[in-house]
């Protein structure tokens, strides 16, 4: 088996780029005591990241804003974030998304 070197290097290229901006931080951060506003406006950044992925998967399709008639995952999303809200269960709520999502389907398409 070839080991071709330029395809090495493109790896150890990206494991380079892919591991400095996750450790630096981290190895900065662990050493300082972080201020209170700080502390708050960090607790906000996984929220924001996924309600920015979950709002562009609801809302756009193939770029434009899908019409609400025949947008399928944004009517199972209601039932979905309903079960969320009720049972605060992460295998509940990924169930009754799938469900959801299989019936819609099913009967929408």
């Amino acid at each position: 088996m070839e080991v071709r070197w330029d395809v090495m290097l493109i790896i150890l290229g990206t494991a380079v780029v892919t591991f400095l901006p996750r450790v630096l931080p981290l190895m900065l951060l662990s050493r300082m005591a972080l201020p209170e506003w700080g502390v708050r406006w960090l607790s906000h950044v996984p929220i924001s990241v996924m309600a920015a992925l979950v709002g562009q998967e609801l809302f756009l399709h193939e770029g434009k804003w899908a019409p609400l008639a025949t947008n399928v995952e944004l009517l199972a999303a209601i039932p979905t974030f309903l079960v969320a809200i009720k049972t605060r269960s992460l295998l509940g709520t990924v169930v009754a998304g799938m469900v959801t999502i299989m019936l819609l389907r099913y009967w929408v398409a």
